[in-house]
């Protein structure tokens, strides 16, 4: 069993959003997410369901080609080989937990790492 909470697993960095992975198996990934203002997953669409919980703060999720916008209490779920990215506010921390199944394949989340290097919420349509 895993048992954790967000106190204890809170970890910001002023660079990038933290993601601290909680569990993960075949099958699942949990991590809880910790967004400074601002800061984002950058859109991607990896071939797995994710749920996000809200926890704290306001953001939008983006859903194919819709944006939702979220806050504390908030659950939205995006299916596999959807576009998909968190984005904080610029005025908000944002938390969230966030749950995955089965978990990205590290080629799934070139996108993120592109988008991060290249400070671009959704790296596919802001191309320069």
């Amino acid at each position: 069993m895993t048992a954790t909470s967000f106190d204890a697993e809170r970890a910001y960095d002023d660079e990038r959003f933290s993601a601290v992975e909680v569990f993960r198996s075949d099958r699942m990934k949990a991590v809880c997410g910790y967004f400074e203002p601002g800061q984002f997953i950058p859109v991607h669409a990896p071939g797995s369901d994710v749920a996000i919980h809200v926890r704290e703060g306001t953001g939008v999720v983006r859903d194919g080609d819709d944006e939702h916008r979220v806050q504390p209490g908030d659950v939205i779920v995006v299916e596999a080989d959807t576009d998909r990215g968190i984005k904080a506010d610029d005025d908000s921390r944002l938390e969230a937990f966030l749950v995955t199944a089965p978990p990205p394949s590290d080629a799934e989340h070139e996108p993120v790492r592109k988008g991060i290097s290249r400070g671009e919420f959704d790296p596919e349509s802001e191309q320069p």
